[in-house]
């Protein structure tokens, strides 16, 4: 069976350490990684090499969930993170491969993300618009710079 990868690029204002934290922060994923119309719920991190981790998202509109994990291969404070995604739902099989790399920039820091072995069932292009949402919401989490 094919499978799939999509590759994304951003420039987001904030530094690499602020991004990366909000990859590796679970209340933070819950709310900047479900596309629009989902809801994230967390149900463990254990952020480390060889540490995994679960969570689900759930169509706000049906109610449908679905759920994934996967295992935490390399991190990088402030530069990279590589993990595996895999669904529990058996008609999406095979282990997706994720890679984020975190580069400061003059104006802040240059995002990029691949994900690859997306199951053939599910089309590229709704994987990137989906990707495309997170990342957007990613930005309104990092780029305001609110003092304590």
């Amino acid at each position: 069976m094919t499978t799939g990868t999509v590759r994304l690029h951003r420039v987001l204002r904030a530094k690499p350490e602020k991004i990366y934290r909000a990859f590796l922060n679970a209340d933070a994923i819950a709310r900047w990684l479900p596309p629009y119309g989902f809801v994230c719920k967390v149900q463990h991190m254990d952020v480390r090499v060889g540490g995994s981790f679960k969570m689900s998202f759930e169509n706000f509109s049906t109610g449908q969930e679905h759920a994934f994990g996967g295992d935490y291969l390399e991190l990088v404070p402030g530069e990279l993170i590589r993990y595996t995604d895999t669904f529990d739902d058996p008609n999406l099989p095979g282990e997706m491969q994720v890679r984020v790399s975190l580069q400061p920039v003059s104006c802040g820091t240059e995002v990029h993300i691949v994900q690859e072995g997306i199951p053939a069932m599910i089309p590229l292009e709704m994987c990137y618009l989906g990707w495309q949402e997170s990342l957007a919401q990613l930005a309104n989490l990092v780029e305001p710079d609110i003092p304590g």
